[in-house]
Parts: C-alpha cells; sequence; structure tokens
C-alpha cells in the first residue's frame, strides 16, 4: 500500500467514525422524500405548450395587482393563550402590539385529538404557526409523536419547520405549541400545512390542513443589505453575505469553502452579531452542502429598535495545527498523564493490550480532533483503525473534556503515539462593521 492509499484510507476511516457520531434530525426523512419525488418527476417533465406560458404570465400579473390592492387593509388582533411560550421575548411584544394573522382552523387525529391552528406571524426571514392540540382522553409528553408538522407548501412555497417548543398543562389535556418554517412567498394566498399523524402499531399517516395566507398581516423587514466580506482561515475561507433584519429574526448568510469545517461540532457558534456594543443572542445556525458548494445561515434574536452600531465578530473558527509529535508511552500505568499539544493538552488515562487490540483511552478539550494518529511498536507503525466510547467529562474548575478509546490493529504495547496534527477551534477575532442608517 503506497501513501496514497495509506492517506486515503485514513480519512475513510476518520469520515466513518465522524458519520457514526451524527444523528439525523426528524425533519431530514422529510427532505429526502421530498427529494425523491421531485427527481421523479423531473424525470416525467414534458414541454410546456406556449399557451400554458401565457397563462403563468397572466396569473402572476393578477397576483401582484392583488397584492397592491390589499395593502390598504390593517390587521389589530392578537393570538390569545401562547403567553407561556413567547412570554419575556420581543415576540411577546409583537403579538401584543397585534402583528399577527389569527386562523382558527381545525382537524381531527384518528385517535380523537382536535388540532387547531390558532395562528401565524410572518416576515421575509421565517414563518411562526402557533397551534394547540387538545383531547379529554389525554396527551403524552410534547404531543411531537402523534402530531409531527412538517412543512408548509403554496404558491412558490416549500417551507421546511426549523424549530419549536411545547407545554401541556396539568391535566394533560391540552398542548399550546409553536413550529417556526423557513419564509414563505409574499405572493401566496393560500398555505397548506402537511403533518403526519402516529397510528397505532407504529403506523404514520400523512395529512393537511389549508388556510388563507394575508400578506398585509405579514411584518416589514426592517434591514437588508449585503456583506460580501471573505476571511481567510486555516483551511480555506469563508465569505459573510448578506444580512436580513426582520421583527421576528435576524439572519446572515454566506458561504465557506473550508476543508475541514465538519471536523469540530458547532464551528458557526463563536460569531457574534454586536449591536450598539451589545452580543444580540445566537438562537440558531445551520449550513448545506450542494454541488454548488456549502451555504450557511447564522440565526439572532432581532435587532434593537434603535440601531447606532452593527458588527459582525467572528471570534473563533475551525483552525488546524501541524504537531508532528511523537509522544512517548513509557510511563502509562495506573495513573493518567497529559502532554502538550501546542495550544492545548492530551490526557492518556489508559493504555492496554485487549483481546480488541491496543486500547488506548484518552481525553482532550471538547473541540479537538487528532488528525493522522498512529501508534509505534518494536519500530513498526499501526494506524488508527477507529475511535468509541466517547462521551464528556467534567474538570473541577468545570472544563468540558471529551474522553474516548482509540483502538489500534496490533497486540503489541506501544512504546510511542504519533499524531499529526488537530483540528479545533482557533481564535480569529475578526471584525465586520455593518453600516447603519
Amino acid at each position: 500500500m503506497n501513501r496514497i492509499e495509506e492517506r486515503l484510507e485514513e480519512r475513510l476511516k476518520e469520515e466513518k467514525m465522524r458519520l457514526d457520531s451524527v444523528t439525523a434530525p426528524k425533519e431530514l426523512e422529510t427532505r429526502l422524500r421530498d427529494a425523491l419525488n421531485k427527481t421523479d418527476s423531473q424525470r416525467a417533465k414534458r414541454r410546456v405548450p406556449p399557451l400554458w406560458k401565457a397563462a403563468a404570465v397572466a396569473l402572476l400579473f393578477l397576483v401582484v395587482f392583488g397584492y397592491h390592492y390589499d395593502a390598504f387593509a390593517y390587521y389589530g388582533k392578537k393570538l390569545l393563550g401562547f403567553d407561556e411560550l413567547i412570554g419575556g421575548s420581543q415576540l411577546q411584544e409583537l403579538n401584543e402590539q397585534g402583528l399577527g394573522q389569527l386562523i382558527g382552523k381545525t382537524t381531527k387525529l384518528e385517535n380523537g385529538t382536535v388540532v387547531t391552528i390558532d395562528g401565524i406571524m410572518a416576515d421575509a426571514n421565517q414563518l411562526i404557526m402557533y397551534y394547540t392540540l387538545t383531547n379529554s382522553k389525554g396527551l403524552e409528553n410534547d404531543g411531537g409523536e402523534i402530531f409531527r408538522a412538517s412543512r408548509i407548501t403554496g404558491f412558490l412555497t416549500n417551507s421546511y419547520v426549523q424549530s419549536g417548543t411545547s407545554i401541556i398543562n396539568e391535566e394533560h389535556t391540552e398542548i399550546k405549541a409553536m413550529r417556526t418554517f423557513e419564509p414563505v412567498n409574499p405572493f401566496a394566498k393560500q398555505l397548506t400545512l402537511h403533518y403526519r399523524e402516529q397510528l397505532p402499531g407504529n403506523q404514520e399517516k400523512e395529512g393537511s390542513i389549508s388556510f388563507p395566507y394575508d400578506l398585509n398581516k405579514a411584518m416589514n423587514t426592517e434591514v437588508k443589505q449585503s456583506i460580501r466580506k471573505t476571511f481567510k482561515v486555516d483551511k480555506g475561507e469563508i465569505t459573510f453575505g448578506s444580512i436580513t433584519a426582520t421583527p421576528t429574526l435576524t439572519s446572515i448568510k454566506g458561504s465557506l469553502h473550508v476543508e475541514n469545517f465538519d471536523r469540530v461540532s458547532s464551528a458557526l457558534n463563536d460569531i457574534e452579531l454586536i449591536a450598539n456594543g451589545i452580543p444580540v443572542n445566537q438562537v440558531g445556525s445551520g449550513y448545506g452542502t450542494s454541488i454548488k458548494g456549502t451555504r450557511f445561515e447564522l440565526q439572532y434574536e432581532p435587532l434593537p429598535k434603535e440601531l447606532n452600531s452593527l458588527e459582525l465578530v467572528m471570534k473563533k473558527f475551525v483552525g488546524y495545527q501541524q504537531l508532528d509529535q511523537r509522544l512517548p508511552l513509557s510511563s502509562a500505568g495506573n495513573e493518567p498523564f497529559f502532554f502538550s499539544l501546542d495550544s492545548k493538552e492530551l490526557w492518556v488515562k489508559k493504555v492496554a493490550v485487549t483481546s480488541q487490540g491496543v486500547e488506548i483511552t484518552i481525553a482532550t478539550d471538547n473541540d479537538v480532533m487528532l488528525d493522522g494518529v498512529s501508534i509505534e511498536a518494536q519500530n513498526e507503525i499501526t494506524s488508527l483503525r477507529t475511535t468509541v466510547n466517547q462521551l464528556d467529562g467534567k474538570l473541577e474548575d468545570g472544563t468540558i473534556l471529551k474522553e474516548r478509546t482509540l483502538l489500534f490493529d496490533t497486540s503489541v504495547m506501544p512504546e510511542y503515539l504519533h499524531i499529526k496534527g488537530m483540528h479545533y477551534m482557533k481564535e480569529y477575532n475578526q471584525v465586520i462593521k455593518i453600516p447603519v442608517d
């Protein structure tokens, strides 16, 4: 096996370990199902007759006209009964101002549970849906198993659920819940919520509820501008593209080409948005990869109404440190010992030969992932086969450590531990000043 093949095999092992540690969100099933259906429909796509194209143009004109006509409408009602879900937030203020759309549509599930869509709030960043589950015979947990909202469709709209929360009453007969979805198209006049309900025997049933959507009850965008700033990092570059701030959310979108982006968890969590000198709470982040590259989104709470300054600060991001260290294991025994890995520490807690091979139990800071790991014994080099039993531990000072066991295919007690490098959260402290008018 040559060096290229060895390196390829090593990367495949690392990818397998990383993928084994990933838990797919429930929403992924819906997205994959839609992607497969879309592929089938594209295969069956036929040429569109000229008459249909003309009809589509006419439809677009009518929708645009209708939008301007309804712009004079006014809405002054508010959602009731959801104070515990949205209390203490700026959403509560928006609700008190009546900035939402009452829906009041209901449907009944197979087990008798009544689902009521109480209302929605919408802007350019997201749609927030408030709904209630009621069943006099009782409800279990958060209701997420018997009623799972997945996406909203409508005119040029296919918005997937992003997050949610719920609260159940003491009698376990009523659940108040909210779910956030990707933004809907402003020209949609009717929206349809798609959901799945749990049936006996671990079966599922798909259902939907349609309701009118009024654009005039959507909230205006407060800040929308491009950023177009790129930072160099150890293994590539990250570009911040734009910021869109609405009354319910502040969204920053961009793209990245970073070779080791997914080698640490939560690489986007240390990018701060600072308004008027005060950090704005980050409420979410995510990324997706396609043939066009990797795109990401950072979500923060809404900006203050009076905005004097705005900065985006990349305090930390994934980095890489070349180490090429050959660490002696001669002191391995009953007591843990540690090595210095540049700015980090590596604790060796146990070295043993078992029926599985050589097992080395180590602990590092939570953000450290080792690269190019092997052991040496009697001048023979054995590469890492896999990593098992990963868990978090905490030191007396509160420091979180990541402990795991390295497995090697050899029965000879090692003399040295080789480490080529490490991926970790590196301090960059790059600042972007975003102009505010």
